[in-house]
């Protein structure tokens, strides 16, 4: 094998496939990266399993060929190069050599029998959005999946598909993160729960422009990613979804709306105050139309009052600050509107049109306060 590429452009090939490296594996071949040349392509190649990833890169080839690299070594390497064409050599024992102006490396490579190609799908249906819509619905919901690997399907996020509408959900037993997206073509429905890791892994490639698209791609067992020149399969998580619907209810004793700046920077002013092992909640006191936001710890205490506009019964209600953060720094609105039941009930924070819905279960103030 033997190609020519610019050193920016095969940096960005690397970052993008290394999201499918596992930082330690005991398949050796699954820590390769597996450059492929063809006469049409160069092609980056990377997979751990449950995710895998395949990107193209601009550039010349020479003589055909794939030999599988070290990716951590090999990306290195190519990070640390000058910005200049790199010159990539395999021989017949897959010895590797790089070289870019004065910089010449020799590694080791393997063959890439026994590296585990991405599996062919159908590409059948597909549903298409643009860059911009997914990594933001992936930036509004991916924050409240658990990492609790003992419960695989709060590990995902479901995606489910209605007529010409998308709706996200993740959850992690403390609160729900909702969000609809109307889509310009009506589609079969289904339902499938995708990797919490996957989507914030795509989010970090996604480039974000409104004028791309992205095609996704679903099967009984897989979701494929189609965009710009990069392929991302992931494994869907299997099993039922929680039936959220259920969770969801319209009632409200007390309404309030309030600017999401103020809130936001007020809470991050009273977090000033909490260590990383106390489990202090803000307490809001709602009191004919008067918004106080109360804290108190070992460090010290904190009260702030901010306007607001109330309808309903006043009421005192703790949270766990992070949970209303998370919430608040991904709604892009002025002010919000906050549904509240009681002390006991989770509180809603939704749009009018429920393109949003955050709920949070709140913190029993009796004990912890």
């Amino acid at each position: 094998m033997r190609i020519q590429c610019q050193k920016a452009d095969l940096l960005n090939g690397v970052n993008i496939v290394l999201k499918a490296i596992p930082v330690k594996s005991t398949m050796p071949i699954l820590e390769c990266l597996v450059i492929e040349a063809s006469d049409q392509y160069i092609k980056l190649i990377a997979n751990d399993m449950e995710l895998g990833i395949e990107t193209l890169v601009k550039g010349t080839v020479s003589e055909t060929g794939t030999v599988a690299l070290n990716a951590k070594v090999f990306s290195e390497i190519v990070r640390r190069l000058p910005d200049n064409d790199v010159f990539i050599t395999t021989d017949s024992n897959h010895l590797t050599e790089i070289v870019c102006e004065k910089a010449k490396f020799s590694i080791s490579g393997r063959g890439s029998e026994e590296f585990p190609y991405l599996p062919k799908i159908e590409k059948e249906n597909a549903v298409v959005l643009s860059q911009f819509t997914l990594k933001e619905v992936i930036r509004q919901t991916v924050f409240s999946i658990s990492d609790n690997e003992n419960n695989k399907i709060m590990t995902g996020e479901l995606f489910e598909i209605k007529g010409n509408e998308l709706r996200v959900i993740s959850l992690d037993g403390h609160r729900i993160s909702i969000r609809k997206i109307e889509l310009k073509d009506t589609y079969e429905e289904q339902k499938v729960i995708i990797p919490g890791k996957t989507l914030s892994e795509i989010s970090k490639i996604l480039s974000g422009e409104v004028s791309s698209l992205v095609h996704i791609y679903f099967t009984d067992k897989h979701a494929l990613f189609e965009f710009d020149d990069t392929v991302v399969l992931t494994r869907l998580i299997e099993g039922e979804y929680y039936r959220i619907d259920q969770m969801l209810s319209s009632d409200y004793e007390t309404k309030i709306s309030i600017n999401k700046k103020e809130l936001q920077s007020c809470i991050e002013r009273a977090s000033l105050l909490i260590r990383e092992t106390d489990k202090k909640p803000v307490i809001i006191d709602i009191d004919k139309n008067n918004f106080e936001l109360k804290i108190n710890t070992a460090i010290g205490s904190m009260n702030e009052e901010i306007d607001i506009t109330m309808e309903g019964k006043d009421i005192v209600i703790g949270f766990n600050p992070k949970f209303l953060l998370d919430a608040l720094r991904v709604i892009d609105d002025e002010t919000v509107d906050i549904y509240l039941i009681n002390a006991k009930a989770p509180c809603f924070i939704r749009d009018k049109e429920q393109s949003y819905i955050y709920l949070i279960l709140p913190v029993n103030i009796n004990v912890a306060a």
